[in-house]
């Protein structure tokens, strides 16, 4: 016996035929079952129609996680990953490469700022690099009005790269 695997097209189509009262239920079961739906939800309910006020607490979130960073190269990599993944569901609920783009350089403005300078721990400095490029690939994604907005922010944060890490070069990631 094998259990049924459904598509998102499926129960596009199921839950149309639902009263409300059966979607609530069916939400409030689903978010009962996995912290991630819960919080889903609850961003949905509540913070969605004041998306930049969101993007601003998730910032000041990334902000606090920085200043607790930890001395030691490996658990500051470790502690730098954590927040990537923090920054990656946040902007799955928002769903804007706009929000993704403001919080990418958010956390490398406080990558520049928190971490040592004088670390040769290559998974620490592969980290800004990786996020460098991410935010190169969703700016050349958007819009050109956006995309000069975006270029400009983007390279002021190459400049300081360049001047705080001595193995940073911005040639290499200038757009």
């Amino acid at each position: 016996m094998s259990i049924s695997n459904f598509g998102l097209a499926d129960i596009k189509k199921e839950v149309q035929h639902l009263s409300s009262i059966q979607i609530a239920e069916l939400c409030l079961r689903l978010a009962r079952y996995k912290k991630e739906n819960k919080e889903l939800l609850a961003y949905l309910l509540f913070e969605a129609n004041d998306e930049q006020g969101f993007i601003e607490k998730v910032k000041g979130e990334v902000g606090f996680a920085f200043s607790q960073l930890p001395s030691q190269s490996y658990n500051a990599a470790k502690s730098i990953r954590k927040i990537l993944r923090l920054i990656g569901k946040y902007t799955k609920f928002i769903g804007s490469k706009q929000a993704e783009i403001d919080l990418l350089l958010n956390f490398c403005y406080n990558y520049l700022q928190y971490t040592d300078r004088k670390t040769s721990y290559k998974p620490l400095r592969l980290i800004l690099q990786r996020q460098l490029l991410k935010i190169q690939t969703l700016i050349n994604k958007l819009d050109e009005d956006l995309q000069l907005d975006y270029a400009e922010s983007y390279n002021e944060l190459l400049s300081e790269a360049e001047k705080k890490f001595p193995w940073f070069y911005k040639g290499d990631y200038a757009l």
